[in-house]
């Protein structure tokens, strides 16, 4: 969990493809902050500002806190468009939340020791089959990533989602089974005796 990032926001009365256009000439992004049983409220995004925290990593999985005209929303950003060819941001979706909410978000998995594993030093290879688990989680306690250490993992071995230690509150949504994350496979070319 890390510190939420603060936006400055502005409210807007027009909303509709005209007044998208004009906002997105003036550096502005248009929004929508829905959820928590409450309006709708479209605002108005700093461009560089949402850019930058699109583009710092982990925006999908944090939460911000949204100041519009003084008043703040906490929210997690569920999508975000951007144009085909600029690639400039041309509109995000907040979910507003609250500390009882509950979400499900896509957390990535982090791969330690791969110097020190055992069937990677032998000639394996790390297959990922999941660079990414989808959770749900309180919306407070959302994780920044799951490490696997994989220094005891050997040739054919497979790491599955029991191999994970899971904060408290936080539940995989595959649930039948213990899928896999990823495997140590044999090289093709490496023969066995």
């Amino acid at each position: 969990m890390s510190d939420n990032n603060t936006l400055t926001a502005q409210a807007r009365d027009r909303v509709g493809k005209g007044a998208a256009r004009e906002l997105r000439r003036n550096n502005m992004v248009p929004a929508v902050i829905y959820g928590d049983k409450k309006d709708p409220l479209s605002i108005a995004l700093p461009r560089k500002e949402t850019t930058l925290a699109i583009h710092a990593g982990g925006f999908m999985t944090n939460l911000l806190d949204i100041d519009v005209d003084g008043k703040k929303h906490t929210v997690l950003p569920k999508d975000y468009q951007l144009h085909p060819v600029s690639d400039a941001v041309m509109h995000v979706d907040l979910l507003r939340v609250s500390a009882k909410t509950e979400v499900t978000v896509e957390i990535p998995v982090n791969f330690l020791n791969e110097e020190t594993c055992v069937g990677l030093k032998a000639g394996g290879t790390l297959n990922v089959v999941r660079f990414t688990v989808e959770v749900n989680c309180p919306a407070n306690s959302i994780p920044e990533g799951f490490d696997i250490d994989l220094t005891p993992f050997e040739i054919g071995d497979s790491i599955n989602i029991s191999a994970v230690d899971l904060p408290e509150g936080v539940t995989p949504t595959i649930t039948d089974r213990d899928f896999t994350i990823a495997t140590i496979a044999t090289p093709a070319g490496l023969k066995s005796d």
